[in-house]
């Protein structure tokens, strides 16, 4: 039953990373697949490649692809990153910095340790933490909506 939650969280998610890039998008860049990552342990099994399959925004399809390593990672919209990677997150963030992708963990601090998006469960429900300068830094904006039913986090060390 969490990972349903978390699933549909992510999904929420979508919507306001679909909105976020900026810029004019090209035709390929339109036609082109919304890329779910899970870097690291898959927490989720095949929940979330049924949860999508199917699923469009527009014309674009959903698509889900598992990485092992950062390096791996060509194009993705969305990257969740699992606590199995997450509990250092600083190293991985260093190495996505200035690409247009959405980090999302549950690991924890994660949004307060440079992550955009942190699912927190309390009393079996999911809350979001957002932290809006990850996202400015890598070109995306996150929606006022989605803003205000989170809780805004100022990274550490400021």
């Amino acid at each position: 039953m969490a990972l349903l939650r978390v699933t549909t969280a992510l999904l929420l998610v979508c919507a306001a990373r679909l909105g976020a890039q900026t810029g004019t998008a090209s035709e390929a860049q339109v036609k082109a697949p919304l890329s779910i990552g899970i870097l690291g342990g898959d927490p989720f099994g095949d929940l979330l490649d049924a949860t999508v399959r199917g699923e469009r925004r527009g014309a674009r399809p959903f698509v889900v692809h598992r990485y092992q390593r950062v390096e791996d990672i060509t194009r993705c919209d969305i990257l969740f990153i699992s606590r199995s990677v997450a509990d250092q997150p600083e190293d991985v963030l260093t190495r996505l910095k200035n690409r247009p992708i959405l980090t999302v963990s549950d690991a924890d601090r994660f949004a307060e340790r440079g992550g955009m998006i942190r699912f927190v469960t309390d009393r079996s429900r999911i809350r979001l933490q957002i932290n809006p300068e990850a996202a400015e830094a890598a070109h995306l904006t996150i929606s006022s909506k989605l803003l205000r039913v989170a809780e805004v986090i100022t990274p550490t060390g400021r």
